[in-house]
């Protein structure tokens, strides 16, 4: 059960780097870039996650879990800070 949750946590992540990324292709607002590269670090986050938990249980991947985290949310701040809408 716990990898489906983590396999579509992974898709939903995805899914809304791809719709952003898109929208930015098209409309050029700088808003959707950031928010789409902070979804594709989210991503990576919850791959993370599952490699953890389910691939590798006795390897500890919690550092690169906590940066991913990190680039994700600092991408977003930075978006939301710098670019004006």
């Amino acid at each position: 059960m716990a990898t489906t949750i983590y396999l579509l946590c992974i898709l939903t992540c995805l899914a809304c780097a791809w719709l952003l990324l898109g929208s930015y292709r098209r409309t050029g607002h700088r808003l959707l870039f950031w928010s789409g590269w902070s979804f594709v670090a989210m991503t990576a986050n919850n791959l993370f996650l599952l490699l953890d938990k389910v691939v590798f249980p006795d390897l500890d991947l919690l550092p690169a879990r906590l940066i991913a985290a990190l680039i994700s949310m600092l991408l977003l701040l930075y978006g939301l800070i710098y670019e004006k809408v």
